[in-house]
């Protein structure tokens, strides 16, 4: 954890000893009352705490923030909807990376049990795409969208967005050998664990995918979304 984030309605009120970043800033940081340590409101502006008070049941906190919030990221990624551990993976290192939007798709090859875990019947999600950005030292979290599908989806893009989508099969060219995307906003579709459906692939080409591949070996999705999300990172000089 190297930003410690908080909910916009949480500043000003007590902490509790028993929550995890209190344990962070007393058990790891080794903060001591009139110390402060990196902090931000999720969204909102980063800054410092102070550990103002302790007493046996909560922490009281202050907050200075030192900057402006950051603006959105570029990428919006889709991928079609993994079991629940690679979902976490993937909530956890995109948000790292950085991308504005996930939406997790229903597709024609993939589980729909995976729909009911309680990562996203519990609202358990969230915790993930915090944690990403509090590795990342960032305060920008990005929205999650579960349960719907590829199409609709789609229709939530933005229309001048460069669309790319991987596919092991039947993609021309690698994501790699594509010119500097600098200056686009890039949606980056990711079918699931067995791939995109040969329907699938025809909704993307008709909605101007280019279909791109990441080379010869079959990657883990949650690895798919980490490599082409660097990739695209870079050629938009993010890296």
């Amino acid at each position: 954890m190297n930003l410690v984030l908080f909910e916009p309605a949480e500043i000003g009120r007590p902490l509790p000893r028993a929550d995890r970043r209190a344990r962070h800033v007393l058990d790891v940081l080794r903060r001591k009352v009139g110390d402060t340590f990196d902090a931000g409101v999720i969204n909102g502006p980063r800054g410092k705490a102070t550990l103002v008070a302790l007493d046996a049941l909560t922490l009281t906190l202050s907050f200075a923030a030192e900057n402006s919030p950051l603006t959105a990221e570029p990428i919006t990624l889709i991928v079609g909807l993994p079991r629940p551990q690679t979902a976490r993976d993937i909530l956890r290192d995109a948000t790292t990376l950085g991308v504005s939007a996930i939406h997790f798709v229903r597709t024609d090859k993939g589980d729909a049990n995976y729909a009911q875990s309680s990562l996203w019947s519990a609202g358990e999600w969230r915790r993930h795409v915090v944690a990403g950005a509090e590795q990342a030292f960032t305060t920008r979290v990005p929205d999650v969208i579960h349960g719907h599908s590829l199409a609709e989806a789609i229709v939530t893009l933005p229309p001048s967005a460069t669309r790319l989508a991987l596919d092991n099969y039947e993609s021309p060219t690698s994501l790699g050998q594509l010119s500097s995307l600098a200056g686009h906003a890039i949606a980056l579709a990711i079918g699931g664990e067995r791939g995109w459906s040969a329907a699938e692939r025809d909704l993307l080409r008709a909605q101007n995918f280019t279909l791109v591949h990441l080379g010869p070996r079959v990657l883990r999705t949650e690895t798919a979304c980490t490599a082409a999300l660097a990739i695209i990172r870079a050629k938009l000089g993010l890296l």
